[in-house]
């Protein structure tokens, strides 16, 4: 499944990088690589949103959604296999599930662009782009993705091409999705527009990533009203005494609520039923992570002024 598709420098230049590779610096690159995965980046995210600057965890979110459908719209548009999967000389170092076939591309996901290079573009440079005054987030903009995307090749996972595709699009996306937003007065027009233009994937997607990002960005923009009207928390005052304690924890919980109530929708699904390739279940992700990013994002900061009441 899938195509073959590179320049012809590409592979003998993975194998040259490889070549100096050794159990150390395997760890570090697969240290690095976690800048650029999902997880850290929900933390990321959830610390800006529930801790510092909710607006500013807003403007950072509303990119990084938007690149959690379309990364997967052109993977599954572009169907280029993953590096190790058609040289042999080409170690796959890290596997994105280490539990399944390296060679499944269904849950190894494609290739092109790299989803690594295109998240760390989107979120560090969003931070540097909010907060332009700061040099050490303009320093961290720049040499956190370069260090992402070299590590995914390093790994064996991606072509450099991949890596090239994901850091312009990432760039493109965190100038393209603000300037966007400001053409439109009403914001859930915009919203509105944005989904509409990733529908197109539920006719040819054929890996879960697609429906998770999907479910992933109705969710956000279905909750950033809702906490707007309806809960309006306030973000932690770290001249507090006790900020850092509470920001950990907000943080801790948060991570709780995406993994467990993502672990409890799931239980009364059949996994026949949750893993076909069908419309069915399709729906039932994109359901899925809708429902948790809204709970994440609209509904658990509820417990943010419950417990700021207990405490008063």
């Amino acid at each position: 499944m899938g195509s073959t598709m590179c320049l012809p420098w590409e592979p003998a230049f993975i194998v040259a990088l490889q070549s100096i590779m050794n159990p150390f610096l395997t760890q570090v690159a697969s240290i690095i690589t976690m800048f650029g995965e999902e997880m850290l980046l929900v933390f990321i995210l959830g610390f800006l949103y529930w801790c510092c600057d909710k607006q500013f965890g807003v403007y950072a979110g509303e990119s990084i959604v938007v690149i959690s459908a379309l990364n997967p719209m052109l993977k599954n548009l572009v169907l280029r296999r993953r590096p190790y999967m058609d040289f042999s000389d080409i170690k796959c170092l890290k596997a994105v599930d280490s539990t399944a076939d390296i060679n499944d591309v269904k849950v190894q996901g494609y290739s092109f662009p790299s989803g690594h290079s295109m998240n760390s573009a989107v979120v560090y440079g969003s931070l540097a782009r909010y907060k332009k005054t700061s040099k050490v987030l303009g320093v961290i903009g720049i040499v956190l993705p370069l260090l992402v995307g070299l590590s995914r090749v390093l790994l064996g996972v991606h072509y450099p091409t991949d890596v090239l595709a994901g850091w312009a699009i990432g760039v493109l996306i965190i100038f393209l999705i603000p300037w966007l937003k400001s053409k439109f007065q009403r914001r859930w027009l915009f919203h509105l527009m944005i989904v509409l233009l990733m529908l197109p994937g539920f006719f040819y997607c054929k890996t879960n990533d697609y429906y998770s990002g999907l479910g992933l960005m109705i969710g956000f923009y279905l909750a950033i009203p809702f906490e707007e009207r309806f809960v309006k928390f306030k973000n932690i005052n770290f001249d507090e005494p006790m900020a850092i304690v509470w920001c950990i924890l907000r943080v801790i919980g948060g991570g709780a609520v995406y993994l467990g109530l993502n672990m409890l929708l799931k239980m009364p699904i059949p996994e026949s039923i949750r893993e076909a390739e069908n419309i069915v279940a399709y729906l039932l992700r994109t359901a899925r992570y809708g429902i948790v990013a809204f709970v994440a994002i609209g509904v658990y900061p509820i417990l943010f002024k419950l417990v700021e009441r207990k405490h008063e």
